[in-house]
This record gives structure tokens, sequence and C-alpha cells, in this order.
């Protein structure tokens, strides 16, 4: 392997051996490699929701204060390369050869023994650890593949160890409770390493409680140990009050857009800021509100077009997502009408999906994307409790006709599965869609 996309197509091949949770195949890996994981000083960050917003932050503020930030995130949004990023770049095609032909020959000889050929996520953990021991950053920010207890990033001792929430996804392999799902999330949680919270239920919080106590690990929650007060927002921005133990800020400002981006901001300045104060990193108050008003995060909430058409793309892929869709939508643009184009994929239940938006006028069109698990946008519209729907296979042909008959008043939001996010802003990044197409263009 000499190129990046040999590497990529080698790594993808792996996706054939499916999601195996478990830690023996990569302990066995890293133990083969020298112990990558055990030369780099890790954030841990797991959650259903809020995961990439919240690595997003903790690394702007950080590089805010001259801190070079190692960042393992997923899914990728523009390339395969940005999951595994130093300073906010995605890892050189040099540095991705050769850390993968260093693993290639384990994960052979690995395959020929009783654990089996490790999964593609796996291999690209273990690709992130080698890279990382080399560069070494002063900070990695690893986020959690899916779940926590059993997931290959689980294999590190952090600094500190964040939840950013507990929501309805992924249930058929994390459970069908929210406490089942909080327990796999809190497998995280090391021996007397702190724990973040930014859990709101109860009964996942008091999972999350129970496991603390258990390993000795200071826990931090929301709304007991750190707050925030939602002070004034328009279509551009919103402000905040920020308070805990270790710090107050009185007006931080965000360009992200919508409460649950608040929230992950909080859970972030909770983060730092009781790492200052262990002396673990060194912070000033500018440096916190520079680094959260100059984050952003593709895919997220992310407007596309500002004026006529005015189309923002959202990979609200569960139900908490889709609760924090609407309540953005209301909250700061309560006078425009709303047309979704919508994608998911098939073990989602459609109508809990869209259920927060069934009191409010809606025109939604469903549509498909090239991925194995995508669901039949024709199943999805018979389905589907709402009224104004209607359906398209092929997504190109459903963007492009509801951008020529948008109305002024109107915003094309574009949701669903971050894999049809993905392929929807390439799309318009490279001119296979154009904003163009509508009469209103400005």
């Amino acid at each position: 392997m000499k190129k990046s996309e040999e590497v990529i197509d080698w790594i993808h091949s792996l996706l054939s051996f499916g999601i195996k949770p478990g830690l023996k195949r990569m302990e066995w890996m890293l133990d083969t490699l020298g112990n990558p994981e055990k030369k780099s000083t890790f954030i841990h960050i797991a959650g259903t929701n809020g995961k990439g917003s919240t690595v997003s932050y903790l690394r702007n503020v950080l590089q805010s204060a001259g801190y070079s930030v190692g960042t393992f995130t997923s899914p990728y949004i523009e390339c395969f390369e940005e999951r595994i990023s130093l300073n906010g770049h995605p890892i050189s095609e040099e540095h991705l050869v050769q850390s993968a032909q260093l693993i290639r020959p384990l994960v052979e000889e690995l395959a020929q023994t009783e654990l089996g050929s490790p999964t593609e996520f796996e291999v690209i953990t273990a690709i992130a650890f080698n890279y990382f021991a080399e560069m070494k950053p002063d900070i990695v920010l690893m986020e959690v593949g899916l779940g926590g207890r059993l997931d290959s990033t689980n294999v590190l001792t952090p600094i500190a160890s964040v939840i950013t929430s507990i929501g309805h996804d992924h249930m058929h392999i994390l459970g069908d409770t929210l406490e089942k799902i909080a327990f796999e999330k809190a497998g995280i949680i090391k021996q007397d390493i702190p724990v973040i919270s930014g859990v709101k239920q109860k009964q996942a919080q008091e999972i999350i409680r129970k496991v603390s106590k258990q390993k000795n690990a200071a826990l931090f929650q929301i709304e007991e140990d750190y707050d925030y007060k939602k002070t004034k927002w328009n279509e551009q921005e919103q402000h905040f009050k920020f308070q805990s133990q270790f710090l107050t800020v009185d007006d931080a400002v965000l360009q992200m857009k919508g409460e649950h981006q608040i929230h992950n901001a909080s859970v972030a300045l909770m983060v730092l800021s009781l790492l200052h104060d262990k002396q673990l990193i060194k912070l000033e108050k500018s440096h916190y509100t520079v680094g959260i008003r100059k984050t952003s995060w593709i895919g997220r909430f992310e407007v596309l077009h500002s004026s006529a058409p005015f189309i923002v793309i959202d990979g609200a892929h569960n139900e908490e997502g889709l609760l924090a869709l609407k309540e953005t939508l209301v909250n700061q643009y309560p006078t425009r009408k709303y047309r979704f184009v919508f994608a998911v994929t098939k073990e989602k239940d459609v109508n809990r999906l869209l259920a927060p938006f069934s009191s409010i006028d809606l025109n939604i069109l469903f549509t498909g994307f090239n991925f194995f698990r995508a669901a039949d946008p024709e199943e999805l519209y018979k389905k589907s409790d709402m009224t104004k729907k209607s359906w398209e296979a092929d997504w190109h042909k459903a963007i492009s006709s509801v951008i020529k008959e948008l109305h002024a008043d109107e915003m094309l939001v574009i949701t669903g599965s971050l894999y049809f996010i993905s392929d929807v802003r390439k799309a318009f990044k490279n001119g296979e869609l154009s904003f163009k197409e509508n009469k209103h263009y400005m």
C-alpha cells in the first residue's frame, strides 16, 4: 500500500467483519505494537449525541491556549482521513500509509487466531493510537465509536472521562432502555479518574453515579455541579452564562445553533475548567470564550446557503437529535416555513423519529442513499404518519426538486443519517447540486 486510497480500500474491506464488541483483539494488536495507547494524554468522550461537537469545543479552546490537540472522531463527513486529525488537520497520506503498513501484518496474523480478524473500527483505532504516539500532541480527544464499555477505544486511561448525553440509538446493540444504554456508556469510567456528565435523565444519571462511586471517580453532573442559562439569541448566534465551582463565564457566544449546543459547550467548559483547577492544563478566561465562539462542526445544523434559497444540513439521526432540531427551528427560525428531505438507516422507527414535528406545518420528502443499511424511501413514506409527504428514490433528484420550488420564506432542511449528510455535502461542494436552481437565488 503506497496511497491513501489503497489503505482506505483495505480498511473498508474489513467492514464485512461487522461490529464485534470486546477488547481482546485491540489489546493483542496494541501489545504487539508496543502499547502506543500508553504514550498519549487522553480525554475520553462517550455519549449518544453531542460527542463530535463537544470534541470540537474542547479542541478550539485548547488550541486557543496554544496546545497541540489530536482528535479521533466518527463518522467522517468530508474525507476518511479527518477521523484522525491533529490541530484540525487530517492525518497525512504519508502517516496513514506508514501506520497501515505497520498494522496490516498484525491484522493478518490476528485473523488466523481464535480471536479472529479485527473489525474496520478496531483497525482505524489502532492506526490512531499509533499516529498520536508518534506525533506526540499535548492532548488527544478520543471519541467512543459505539457504547463505551466494549468499544475499541476503551483500552486507554484518560485524565477525564466525559459522557455528553444518553439517548435512544443503537438500541439493537446497547440495549432497549436508557438504563441499559447508560450502563454501556458508563463503561468508560476508570478508577480514580474524574467523570463529567451532561446526562439529563434521572434514571441514567443514577447508573453513572453508581459506577462512578464504585470506581472512586469524582462525578461532575450537569444541573448539580455546573449549569448554564441561555440569555439571548438570533439566527446568527446565541449567548449564554456558564457557572461551575471552577469557572464563571457571564457572556459566552456561540455560532453553533440550538440549545443542545449550549449544553455541549457547557460540558466542554466543565471538563476544561476542572483540568485547569487540577493544574493539568493552564487556561485564561479569554481562551474559553474565544475557543467556544470560533467553534463550528460540519454537518451539525450547518447553513450551506443563508440567503435565498436558505438551506441547512443536519445529521439528526435519532429521537433526541430530531427533537433538538425541532427546538432549534422553532426557537431560532420561528417565522420560516420548513421543507425537509429526509433519509435514515433501516433499523429506525420513522414515526418515533418524526414525533416532535407532528404539530408543525412541515412538508417532508423521503429519499434513499447509497449505504447498505439505508432505509427504503417508499417504505418510510408508507409507514410515516406525516400528512404532507412524498418520496423520491434518487436523493439528487429529491433535493434538486425542492430547491427549484423553494419559496423565499421557506427553508430546506436536509437531515437524517450522517452518512447521507456526508454525501449531500460533497454534492453541493463539487457542483452536483446547485443553489442557483432556485428562482429566488441571491
